[in-house]
């Protein structure tokens, strides 16, 4: 039968042409996967380095600053302070706390999603202004005043107030205007530390771990099930082809744009492919699907990532390190960059919107727990009989 196919002209050309295919499905395949390699590796570090800095941010403030380690005060929405001693009612604190303090979460995204639905977009935008506003003055002066009293630094209210009103002024700016990514991105990052704080400052040592967990079971929910707020809200956006709010986004300079060929985008593309591309190569393919980097303006690149991940991840690391244990502090640093990693993996592999929270909240609640109970009082052990391994 071989004999027979390569005896033939017509079955040599067929041959040929077939092989010819394959050669060149083979090197298209090979180009996206070095091209999906290259860019998700980017993807990787260019949220590794905003996640971590969050982070440092509060660590370093809650090792310097004692007023974020004093629980003098409470949140509205945590009616009980774990005063009593007994274990057993501490967790039923902790977890009567965690569920009203969801349940305030989820009555919020839902409002905030009904507004979205039905184009409230100046009471959105209305709120998270105000929001934003309140961060960036209360907060802000909050925090500089702690700083200039731990370092000891004198300044005059004047001076204070000018500092305080040209930080406001300029993140309100650049997060709700027009301003350069770099610095939009720091305020960012600098807005979600300062949550963070505030969250380890006025929630009950042990709620702060079941809100946590609590979170990170919400956040799965929200987003994978079907009727989930946030899936519901990432499909409205796509389906009106708008952003989602940067005020509550954290987006980095690089992006995928997953098209197929039967996309409905009619702005500057045919099928997911430019204008020029078209021109030059010919229509593609009613059934290719591409992998490809499109030009965009700088706040409309990269991959998202909520602010609410940068808080809840600073918050697992703020909490670790309160207690002085740095063996700790570095495990669930790990852990959290770890779990963000494979979270990325999983983005790239399904394409899809994910919850960023479970995977690296899980890693580090797991590494937390495992240091402190097993790690430390072994190290501590070995140490205090000189043992050094």
């Amino acid at each position: 039968m071989c004999d027979q196919v390569s005896s033939s002209p017509v079955a040599e050309t067929v041959l040929l042409m077939s092989s010819n295919r394959e050669s060149s499905r083979r090197d298209s395949l090979t180009a996206q996967e070095e091209e999906t390699l290259k860019y998700g590796a980017e993807h990787v570090i260019k949220l590794f380095v905003p996640v971590s800095m969050c982070m440092l941010v509060v660590v370093a403030t809650i090792n310097s600053v004692t007023f974020y380690n004093v629980k003098d005060m409470f949140l509205v929405y945590t009616p009980f302070h774990e005063t009593s001693p007994e274990p057993s009612t501490k967790v039923w604190n902790a977890l009567a706390n965690s569920v009203i303090l969801i349940t305030v979460v989820i009555v919020m995204t839902v409002f905030l999603i009904l507004l979205y639905k039905y184009r409230c977009y100046t009471f959105i935008h209305g709120w998270l202004i105000m929001s934003s506003l309140l961060l960036l003055s209360m907060f802000t002066s909050l925090y500089f005043e702690e700083m200039l009293h731990t370092y000891n630094v004198p300044m005059d209210y004047i001076t204070f107030l000018l500092v305080i009103w040209n930080v406001g002024m300029l993140g309100m700016v650049c997060i709700h205007w027009k301003g350069p990514l770099r610095i939009q991105q720091c305020y960012l990052i600098f807005i979600a530390a300062l949550m963070a704080l505030v969250f380890i400052k006025y929630l009950p040592e042990w709620t702060t771990w079941a809100v946590l967990l609590v979170i990170s079971i919400w956040d799965l929910v929200a987003v994978l099930t079907p009727r989930g707020p946030l899936r519901i809200l990432v499909e409205l956006a796509e389906e009106r082809n708008e952003q989602i709010f940067p005020a509550l986004i954290y987006s980095s300079t690089v992006v995928y744009m997953m098209n197929r060929s039967d996309s409905t985008n009619t702005t500057d593309s045919q099928n997911g492919f430019t204008e020029t591309w078209v021109e030059n190569h010919g229509q593609p393919q009613e059934q290719d699907v591409r992998v490809f980097r499109q030009p965009m303006d700088e706040d409309e690149k990269g991959i998202k990532l909520g602010l609410g991940d940068f808080i809840f991840y600073s918050v697992l690391v703020g909490k670790a390190s309160s207690y002085g244990d740095w063996n700790t502090t570095l495990a669930c640093f790990v852990a959290i960059l770890i779990g963000l990693c494979l979270t990325l993996l999983l983005l790239a592999i399904f394409r899809r919107a994910l919850p960023a929270l479970p995977i690296s909240i899980a890693f580090g609640l797991v590494f937390y727990f495992a240091t402190r109970g097993l790690v430390k009082p072994f190290a501590d052990m070995l140490a205090s009989q000189q043992v050094f391994i």
